[in-house]
């Protein structure tokens, strides 16, 4: 008689055949021992990263964001107004004489190192066809710069203004730049300000920090497993930044610094004035304790959230565009013959320490994320589950006085998120936008164009390090002939 020989069974390793028990007993008092579905079939390996992933979550955290996210589903929505005028600078309001006092003043809170900037740099290029972080991309300038070092030669060049308004003359200035990554883009945007030097920086100016993830889970709340010994996880969000912060300790370190005011962006905004000392001196001259820039939108159906008021006397709050009806994105003021609605958010903030270090309590404490219904990688394939993340603009609901600053969309607003070919927001988009910009400097200091395609589809782009804003240009420019597409620098 012949006995067919059975399969071993897994090696039982140092946890046992059964899960440890008090780990399962703590999944249990959360809903969530559905973790430990596959345990039987795992090797010792399996098991141990298993355990390791499972207790590297803050499940009492991570229960009540679930909860309360789950629970916000449905609750209604506060009715909402049109952001009254008075909350708005709007360009047409303002006088040389505004925007040259709000420019010396925020050139002195820089000088005084009370300016902090924080960079929202947790995406990848993949929309792009590309597999590196965002910031590391090149529209294709004249120069081949990425968005890092366009935004870096920013301040670089803020830096040296910003030290002509000092009390004593040739004393260093140096902004503190915090560049928020995912666990995605982490390593390769290190080790690209790395190789690159920080584009002139100093290193110890430059601090990274990781954005945290939160579990997928099922419409019910329960973890999704990406495998059967690891949860699906996803980043929090932009507005995760906040908890980042929060956590890192680096609002702290931002206060031993002697910060007072923190400006935060995205990175994928190829005419972003960071650190702008305009919007600096246009804020502290309000004292609130939040702004935001803004454009008016391009047309009714454009996909950018906008700013409202939250109830009449409420705080003003973004509404993102999947939640307008048809009626509110075309209703019309009919005094301005302008869109009602139509301050568009395009994540040019500014906040000062103190509220950040009250917001990130309040944020903490309520729990609430929003909730995006996503195709989620799991063991059983993907299957359609819920990412939760928070957004950059939430902290608005919390703050107890806000201003928005209007700037051109030309000017300050080209964002790529999109790869060539498609209809808008494009590396070529972006690119002319920067280009006409900049030729728009030359000519208004003095310079002439030559081009052997038509203008309007080159121009010639000036180094950050040259001009910031279109300033101290004369020099260089005035009489002199340059041929589109080039780069003027030193």
């Amino acid at each position: 008689m012949v006995v067919a020989a059975r399969a071993p069974a897994p090696a039982a390793g140092r946890w046992g055949a059964a899960p440890p028990q008090e780990l399962l007993e703590r999944l249990k008092d959360y809903g969530q021992e559905g973790a430990f579905a596959f345990w039987d079939e795992l090797g010792p390996e399996e098991r141990d990263h298993l355990i390791r992933d499972i207790e590297s979550l803050d499940l009492p955290r991570i229960d009540r964001i679930v909860r309360c996210s789950l629970r916000s589903q449905g609750a209604p929505v506060p009715t909402v107004e049109p952001v009254p005028e008075s909350s708005v600078s709007a360009v047409d309001d303002r006088t040389p004489e505004d925007k040259e006092r709000w420019w010396r003043r925020g050139l002195r809170a820089i000088s005084e190192g009370k300016l902090a900037v924080v960079l929202l740099a947790g995406g990848q290029g993949t929309r792009l066809g590309s597999t590196d972080p965002k910031g590391c991309f090149s529209i294709g300038l004249p120069s081949r710069k990425s968005l890092f070092q366009l935004q870096a030669e920013r301040i670089l060049c803020i830096q040296k203004l910003a030290a002509q308004c000092t009390d004593a003359p040739g004393t260093a200035v140096q902004i503190p730049w915090y560049i928020m990554t995912s666990p995605f883009t982490d390593e390769a945007t290190r080790k690209f300000f790395e190789t690159h030097r920080y584009f002139g920086l100093e290193p110890n100016q430059v601090t990274f920090f990781q954005q945290g993830t939160v579990p997928c889970v099922s419409p019910d709340g329960r973890f999704i497993m990406e495998t059967p010994y690891k949860v699906a996880k996803a980043p929090d969000g932009n507005g995760g930044v906040y908890a980042a912060l929060k956590s890192k300790r680096l609002l702290d370190d931002m206060a031993a610094k002697g910060v007072k005011y923190v400006d935060c962006y995205g990175v994928d905004n190829v005419l972003v004035r960071v650190a702008d000392p305009t919007f600096l001196g246009y804020f502290i001259d309000r004292g609130v304790s939040a702004a935001a820039k803004v454009v008016r939108k391009a047309y009714p159906q454009e996909k950018v959230g906008v700013f409202v008021q939250r109830g009449r006397g409420g705080p003003l709050s973004v509404v993102e565009y999947s939640e307008m009806d048809a009626a509110m994105t075309t209703e019309i003021n009919q005094t301005t013959g302008r869109l009602r609605y139509c301050w568009s958010n395009v994540c040019l903030h500014m906040f000062t320490l103190d509220f950040l270090n009250q917001v990130t309590n309040s944020l903490e404490k309520d729990s609430i994320y929003h909730l995006a219904e996503k195709r989620i990688p799991s063991v059983h394939g993907y299957t359609t589950g819920l990412k939760l993340e928070q957004f950059i603009f939430d902290v608005f609901n919390y703050s107890p006085s806000t201003a928005l600053f209007e700037v051109l969309r030309e000017e300050e607003f080209a964002p790529v998120k999109n790869a060539n070919g498609a209809t808008y927001d494009t590396p070529d988009s972006a690119r002319l936008m920067l280009l006409r910009l900049h030729s728009r400097w030359v000519v208004a200091a003095g310079g002439f164009l030559t081009h052997s395609v038509p203008l309007y589809m080159t121009g010639v782009e000036v180094s950050p390090l040259c001009s910031y804003a279109g300033e101290n240009l004369e020099a260089i420019c005035r009489g002199r002939t340059f041929h589109a597409p080039s780069e003027i620098s030193f």
